[in-house]
């Protein structure tokens, strides 16, 4: 069974034992804790026995690599924040890190501070409160209660668009494929219902919690694949 942190903990794999120890003196503070690997493989074990706030994952490693490391990681429903670290600068990589399922992506040489920043924005972002509501940039989702806010207003959403949101928001920042969340929005029913049903119900949702439908922010569809809320604004 897995040990449940109690404070904030960041786990770092950078096999650059001199940066890595500097990022973890820029982040480590008395409510903040910083757990290193160097190698993937002391990284999986670390991972399999301990629950962390985010994982900040570099990239080349000498046995392997830490995309390969988050792509398990998604493939396993994880979705800790991740932040990757990385001497390349093309934009294929960064496209694919993001699309791999990353949440940031920091290309060396980067500011400590800037480091900082940014993982500051992961930890705060998309915090449940303890009484099990959650908290999205505008949004106030309340799931057991039904009750779903923007700006403090209040948004009637039928049972199935409260469906795709939960799994949407459950998995943000990750794309979930059209036939995922077809077989989980109508695994309750017998009839056979037209794929056609996903896009109106995305459509719907869109106008009750989009500034703009036509240009969304949050709910993006990932063309080809599925959809995603998005985390990254």
């Amino acid at each position: 069974m897995k040990q449940q942190k109690q404070t904030q903990s960041i786990f770092l794999l950078e096999d650059d034992q001199a940066l890595g120890r500097g990022i973890a003196m820029a982040l480590e503070s008395p409510e903040r804790t910083v757990v290193r690997a160097e190698t993937l493989k002391k990284a999986r074990d670390i991972l399999s026995t301990e629950d962390f706030s985010l994982l900040i994952l570099d990239i080349n490693l000498p046995d392997g690599n830490g995309l390969e490391l988050l792509r398990q990681l998604r493939d396993g429903g994880d979705i800790t924040p991740v932040i990757l670290l990385t001497a390349n600068d093309l934009e294929l990589d960064e496209v694919t890190g993001l699309e791999t399922g990353a949440d940031d992506y920091i290309t060396k040489p980067f500011s400590l501070a800037v480091l900082r920043a940014r993982v500051n924005i992961q930890l705060r972002r998309n915090i449940p409160r303890s009484d099990g509501i959650l908290s999205i940039g505008p949004f106030v989702f309340d799931f057991e209660r039904m009750d779903f806010r923007r700006d403090g207003i209040a948004v009637e959403l039928s049972k199935t668009e409260q469906k795709l949101l939960r799994i949407l928001v459950e998995n943000r920042g990750h794309t979930v494929s059209r036939a995922t969340l077809m077989d989980r929005i109508w695994t309750d029913t017998a009839e056979f219902v037209e794929e056609n049903a996903l896009s109106v119900t995305v459509k719907r949702l869109r106008s009750k919690l989009e500034t703009d439908p036509t240009k969304p922010e949050y709910l993006k569809t990932v063309y080809g694949l599925g959809y995603t809320w998005a985390v990254n604004l």
